[in-house]
């Protein structure tokens, strides 16, 4: 089942992007910023939980009477229930340690920490709808004078494009959520496409601004969060096509850099209205994980029943 976890691929992948961006693109990162913005996620997610749990302890006692054995099984079940949560703070982590740039740490502190907060403030029927990274990211932002976003720190080579794509997709065909950024990519694609040949430019042009590295690592990893984006395929595919209408807009006629981001942050509340418009089950990552064990069960099933055949 911890292998099967999608986080785990995340937390491996979007590791492996910070050390190739530090070791190939000389990125000019400071490792003690990103040791401050790891802890700073752990630390207030553990705390949120906690808190959270005390608050909800206290009121489950006032409605119920439990005995001393139940109430001590279920608070050692509460401290272990926290560690597949501090998986998706650290996800949050190396998200702002990819993304935002600062030369302080109250900064990046700052960041982590409304980045955590954010699920736990912004919820409605106990789903969050900002991306936490995101919202961190423009926090900082609003907030501060020392924080910048560099949409162009990993350039248009080919090879870091085939590099995304094949492990996002490995984490995207686990957790389902394809359709997201496709429905984004292909709307910012065409909208792009057509300014192009606006334009007169050559398709060379077009190339270079879809291949931008950044831009897919916001379509494969941060637009996909499935605890934030809209529960049903339909609501995701309307959420995601305006989110690429948005960017597109801030982008090329506002000459907004970073309008990813921005949009993003801007469109987040709509997934609220499209979860009441068109219903569906909320995600769960436990829901993932034992899909995942499922199918492996499944295969092996197969295999071990063509093998009896065979003999």
């Amino acid at each position: 089942m911890l292998r099967q976890d999608p986080r785990n691929y995340q937390i491996l992948f979007l590791s492996l992007f910070l050390f190739l961006g530090i070791a190939t693109r000389d990125w000019t990162l400071r490792p003690d910023l990103i040791v401050v913005v790891i802890v700073t996620c752990v630390l207030t997610q553990w705390l949120a939980i906690s808190v959270l749990e005390n608050s909800q302890g206290k009121r489950l006692n006032l409605l119920t009477k439990k005995s001393e054995l139940f109430d001590k099984s279920n608070s050692d079940f509460a401290i272990f229930s926290k560690m597949p949560s501090l998986k998706s703070a650290m996800i949050t982590a190396l998200g702002l340690s990819l993304l935002l740039r600062a030369d302080h740490y109250t900064t990046m502190i700052l960041a982590g920490s409304l980045a955590i907060l954010s699920k736990f403030l912004f919820q409605v029927e106990r789903k969050h709808f900002f991306n936490p990274a995101n919202f961190g990211i423009i926090a900082a932002l609003i907030l501060t004078n020392d924080a910048w976003v560099s949409p162009g720190q990993w350039g248009d080579d080919g090879w870091y494009a085939l590099l995304f794509l094949g492990t996002g997709g490995m984490v995207l065909k686990r957790v389902g959520r394809w359709d997201t950024t496709a429905a984004f990519l292909g709307t910012y694609a065409l909208l792009e496409a057509i300014r192009n040949l606006w334009l007169g430019w050559t398709w060379d042009v077009y190339c270079h601004r879809l291949m931008s590295g950044s831009l897919l690592l916001f379509a494969l990893f941060m637009i996909t969060d499935p605890r934030s984006i809209p529960k049903a395929r339909i609501g995701r595919l309307v959420w995601a096509g305006c989110i690429a209408i948005l960017s597109f807009i801030l982008r090329n006629y506002f000459f907004v850099s970073s309008g990813v981001f921005w949009a993003l942050f801007a469109l987040s509340p709509l997934s609220v209205l499209l979860d009441v418009i068109w219903f569906a089950p909320q995600f769960s990552w436990l829901s993932a994980v034992s899909n995942a064990d499922s199918r492996s069960i499944e295969v092996a099933t197969e295999r071990e029943s063509e093998q009896y055949s065979r003999a």
